[in-house]
């Protein structure tokens, strides 16, 4: 539903205030949000994207010969909420030690209807909320019928709360493995999931490649320094491999029945790793919108081998940082910055 200048995006606003709010990494770390408030609301941008009243197009790259760095712009409009916005995310010291990296991300709200500034936000936690959203949207489509049992490769930002999502679309599941190579983080995999779901527990596995085999959903959320690389043949029939970041070997897409990516074009842009000796990638069967939106399948029979590109869609993270933005101006979180006085 188009919204009007009479019915503001975020309440409260003078209709001449072009303060820019600011909500740092400290304001959103407070905001209480359910597993389901994200999963809904990420399900919300990719229905409206599907129907065509979003605008999501390809983000941009900057990345130096030696690979040291790494920065992604991307612009967006969320048609349902009448917001555009801006991302930016810059990484440094990816020849580094995961403790070596400097990463920063930012979200830029600005109101389609007022014309007025919403806020500016850091986007990490945006970001580690959105993306095991939607690989718990992706498993809940694409998912072998009863699917039972999971394993996550990884344990930084995106495995942590990589479970407890997937608990929250497919509670079935009964059997949660992970792979990790630090200890702490998979403490950390441990603390979320005991937050979310007191009652269950996860298996640290020490061979991945026989873990999957055992898996009905792999989520590869690893850095790119991991040892993982589970291949095509470790993988049952029917399994459904979700690859974020790391721990799935090409092979896994190339011979794969069925390929699903929420972007093809974003795929072909920071997918490049997963590409043939040719230096190809294949195209895919499916984008995930229309899955979501039933116009296509996310799978087509129990026995496919589905791969799943999880890139991330910069009007996802549209809905939840506006999300977050409500939730936060309610409280009274930020601060006001008259940037454009």
């Amino acid at each position: 539903m188009t919204r009007t200048a009479a019915d503001p995006c975020i309440s409260g606003t003078p209709a001449d205030d072009t303060t820019l709010r600011l909500l740092s990494t400290s304001d959103l770390a407070g905001i209480d949000i359910s597993l389901a408030d994200v999963v809904g609301t990420v399900e919300g941008a990719y229905r409206t994207l599907a129907a065509g009243l979003s605008d999501n197009p390809r983000k941009l790259t900057v990345k130096p010969a030696d690979g040291h760095s790494v920065a992604y712009a991307m612009l967006g409009r969320d048609g349902s909420r009448d917001v555009v916005a801006v991302k930016t995310s810059y990484k440094h010291g990816l020849d580094k030690g995961r403790q070596e990296q400097h990463y920063y991300t930012t979200l830029t709200l600005y109101d389609d209807v007022t014309g007025l500034p919403v806020a500016m936000m850091d986007c990490s936690r945006i970001g580690s909320l959105r993306t095991p959203a939607v690989s718990a949207l992706l498993a809940r489509e694409c998912a072998a019928p009863g699917a039972r049992s999971a394993l996550v490769i990884g344990t930084g930002t995106q495995g942590r709360l990589a479970l407890p999502f997937l608990l929250t679309t497919l509670p079935g599941l009964d059997r949660l493995m992970l792979f990790g190579t630090h200890p702490e983080g998979i403490e950390a995999v441990r603390a979320q999931l005991h937050a979310h779901f007191p009652d269950r527990d996860v298996e640290v596995v020490a061979d991945v490649r026989a873990a999957a085999g055992d898996a009905d959903v792999v989520v590869a959320t690893a850095g790119a320094h991991t040892p993982a690389a589970v291949e095509s043949e470790d993988l049952a029939p029917g399994t459904l491999g979700i690859l974020v970041g790391h721990g799935l070997a090409p092979s896994t897409l190339h011979r794969a029945d069925r390929v699903v990516a929420t972007s093809e074009a974003q795929m072909n842009v920071t997918g490049t790793d997963m590409a043939d000796a040719d230096g190809k990638l294949p195209a895919v069967d499916t984008e995930f919108p229309p899955v979501l939106a039933g116009a296509a399948a996310g799978r087509t029979a129990p026995t496919e081998r589905i791969f799943a590109y999880n890139s991330g869609l910069v009007v996802t993270d549209i809905a939840l940082g506006h999300r977050f933005a409500q939730l936060a101006l309610a409280q009274g979180l930020g601060t006001q910055v008259p940037l454009w006085r």
